[in-house]
């Protein structure tokens, strides 16, 4: 019998002076995930965008519950999104969407 699969959403917060395009920013994410980890490691994270908003500043991922702390740690190296200065930043985790969304109007 299959295990269903655990997984957390994180709401991030952009830091930089112009915002990236969606591709850039997972590229971004990828991409230090892959240096810190590896191929394997990367594959382990099960990272999926949800949602980007430009305007905000705001996107949600998802990914493995296993892999929070290995996407949070890969997420505090960026420092750079499409040879930009940037940073990114955690504000919430959460198990459901709903949930995510109710703690950030709080």
């Amino acid at each position: 019998m299959l295990k269903r699969v655990r997984r957390r959403y994180l709401a991030l917060e952009t830091d930089s002076e112009e915002m990236p395009s969606s591709k850039e920013f997972m590229d971004a994410i990828w991409s230090a995930v892959s240096k810190l980890y590896g191929e394997y490691g990367a594959s382990l994270t099960g990272l999926t965008l949800i949602s980007y908003d430009m305007e905000k500043r705001l996107a949600v991922i998802r990914v493995a519950h296993t892999a929070v702390g290995m996407v949070r740690t890969a997420l505090a190296s960026i420092t750079e999104i499409g040879d930009k200065p940037a940073a990114i930043h955690v504000i919430r985790v959460s198990g459901t969407l709903k949930a995510l969304y109710r703690k950030m109007r709080e």
